[in-house]
């Protein structure tokens, strides 16, 4: 059963009132036209008198029913179909409400059979004052919205507008073109639409603008067309389309811009051409976007004190971003990092407008320091994700790496279950699963780390999130190869077989914070990532976005396996086993937690390792977990 809409709490907008003037007017000669067709050869004079002196409060009365239902809450050149059924309601609720006035404060009165008695208004009169009243307010806001939002045919681009193609004929393709068509300087000139919805196919849309084929037919709509240029305007488009369309007009010669993808709206606003940009690596992946509704998924953190940590980080940063959005009570933010940690709050509170944001700087290593921030602000959920990830330097230093990963991590989980807080979400890394690296051994601790604490603190919801690499992250390799690219190459790659795992940081993000309702305590969740990615074709594809011809304009140099690096990598150990979650793109890794007893007595040995600077220790040490650990004490029954 539908609802009748909402009420608006400023149902007249001050630039609303040349609208409010005219509705005045209509309003005034419906009501006048009601009278003179129902009363063809001349109004009685009750009725002339009754209308003289009903007609001023007839139109300020329908003005405040138009205005309670929103009519003066949008311009009239963008009124959609939602709109009309507003106009509809109101119009029937203005002429019900003049038949009850008149009745009641109003009635007519007449002689009848030698007596005077009180009627009210004629039916007639009634139905044609709301058929008049519909076809004017109607009628007006369509008149507007096709004058403004003319057709082709009456569009004149400016002098040397260039021909441009819309792949997408959806809401995202209509909004495109109806800016162009709305804004002659932009200097573009339509010329069609591609689009795969087989109901389209050699329709004429808005605007008149045709449908010429599906993208798998676009080298003969190219061919055809000759546009001198092609938007992608599909938001939600999967990295194959993009890829194919992409691939078709480089052939070409053909620059090719892309909207945003789904995120890029929500983050940065809908100024839409704009935002309207070049296709980059991101967008030809081949991944399935991940979407959902960070409102519903999120909803457990609004109204709680919520505590990252690394939150200048560039997880971290896009965690506070989009926990803003749910509406945290407060919102603490740590990070030893002065300048990253000035950087989001900024953000926050200037970008955002979230002022319940509060800076702390403070180091993940130092307990006492962390106690002292948990006991001032008393979070109820924490997400841990400090960390050092850069392989190359935690091979070169591997002492801090244990000490900030894995140390870090015990302190964190261990004051967070003392203090009682309700949820703690470790975020990890798929170089935890067989790790060949320190930095992979760092985060494998760091998971254990989180187990133990599961089971020494009942009270405290502990989790962590493994996933792969994350595109545009600082030290990820696509800003590695955009400099390169740049420089005039040439790109690096240390395997030709090399394969990696990716995804955004806000689908990374948004999978973390769904990950961190769905624990009840000891759970590594694992975040499924497509499938992986050969480096080499993504340097390829990289020097192709940029305008350039893989190795005639930039060469790539295969340079060798840096220690420890795996040609791919996986999101499972061998004694893990892959279960399904309620959510799709998450799941668990079953397994046999180790006992907390195990945890700190490694975790007690590494210490003295760390305290005494032993870097070769270390290594012996992880040799031996690697043996009691990876290949024996959690291997899956048979």
């Amino acid at each position: 059963m539908r609802r009748w809409p909402r009420l608006a709490s400023l149902p007249v907008h001050r630039h609303s009132l040349t609208q409010l003037a005219v509705d005045a007017a209509l309003v005034a000669v419906a009501y006048y036209l009601a009278f003179a067709l129902r009363f063809d050869r001349g109004v009685p004079d009750h009725y002339q008198a009754l209308l003289e002196r009903t007609l001023p409060w007839v139109i300020v009365g329908d003005l405040a029913v138009f205005a309670l239902f929103g009519l003066y809450q949008k311009w009239w050149r963008y009124v959609g179909a939602r709109d009309y059924e507003a106009i509809v309601r109101a119009a029937v609720v203005a002429a019900l409400a003049l038949v009850g006035a008149v009745a009641t404060l109003h009635p007519v009165e007449r002689e009848l059979g030698g007596k005077i008695v009180a009627v009210g208004l004629p039916a007639g009169v009634v139905a044609l004052y709301l058929l008049g009243l519909l076809t004017l307010l109607v009628g007006s806001r369509f008149l507007v919205h096709s004058v403004i939002e003319r057709p082709l045919r009456g569009f004149r681009p400016r002098k040397g507008a260039r021909d441009v193609l819309i792949v997408g004929a959806g809401d995202g393709g209509q909004l495109v073109l109806r800016e162009l068509v709305r804004n002659p300087d932009l200097g573009y000139r339509p010329v069609g639409f591609a689009d795969d919805d087989p109901r389209k196919q050699r329709m004429r849309l808005a605007n008149g603008l045709k449908v010429l084929g599906p993208t798998s037919e676009l080298a003969r709509i190219l061919d055809e067309a000759e546009p001198d240029e092609v938007i992608i305007a599909i938001p939600s488009a999967p990295g194959t389309l993009r890829a194919r369309v992409v691939h078709a007009c480089r052939a070409r010669g053909i620059p090719v811009r892309t909207l945003p993808t789904v995120f890029e709206l929500l983050r940065t606003g809908t100024d839409l051409m704009r935002q309207v940009r070049a296709v980059q690596v991101e967008d030809v992946l081949g991944r399935e976007p991940v979407r959902m509704e960070l409102q519903r998924v999120g909803a457990y953190l609004a109204d709680q004190v919520v505590l990252v940590t690394g939150a200048g980080g560039s997880i971290g940063a896009e965690l506070c971003r989009q926990i803003a959005r749910v509406g945290p009570r407060k919102l603490v933010l740590v990070d030893h990092a002065e300048d990253n940690l000035f950087e989001i709050r900024r953000q926050l509170d200037e970008e955002r407008h979230f002022r319940r944001a509060v800076a702390v700087l403070g180091d993940c290593k130092e307990e006492e320091r962390m106690r002292e921030v948990i006991v001032g602000h008393r979070p109820t959920i924490v997400f841990h994700a400090a960390a050092y990830k850069h392989v190359g330097l935690m091979e070169e230093n591997p002492v801090e790496a244990i000490r900030n990963n894995a140390l870090g991590t015990r302190a964190m989980a261990r004051v967070a279950g003392q203090l009682g807080v309700r949820s703690f979400v470790l975020v990890s890394t798929d170089k935890a699963v067989t790790p060949t690296t320190v930095m992979g051994t760092s985060k494998a601790l760091a998971e254990w780390a989180v187990e133990a604490a599961g089971a020494r603190h009942p009270g405290t919801r502990y989790s962590a999130v493994r996933f792969g690499n994350v595109l545009g992250s600082s030290g990820s390799v696509v800003p590695i190869f955009r400099r390169q690219i740049a420089a005039g190459g040439p790109l690096t790659v240390t395997d030709a077989r090399m394969t990696r795992y990716f995804m955004t940081i806000p689908e990374a993000v948004q999978l973390i914070i769904r990950s961190g309702s769905l624990g009840q305590g000891g759970e590594i969740f694992v975040l499924e990532m497509g499938d992986p990615v050969s480096i080499v074709e993504l340097a390829r594809d990289m020097i192709r976005l940029s305008g350039l011809e893989p190795d005639r304009d930039v060469a790539i140099e295969l340079i060798g396996r840096r220690p420890g690096e795996k040609l791919h990598e996986e999101l499972f150990n061998p004694f893990e086993r892959p279960q399904p979650t309620p959510v799709d793109k998450i799941l668990l890794a079953e397994r046999e937690a180790p006992s907390a007893e195990w945890v700190e007595q490694v975790f007690d040995e590494i210490a003295l390792l760390v305290l005494e600077d032993d870097a070769a220790g270390l290594a012996e040490r992880f040799a031996a977990l690697t043996a009691e650990r990876w290949t024996t004490a959690l291997r899956a029954p048979s």
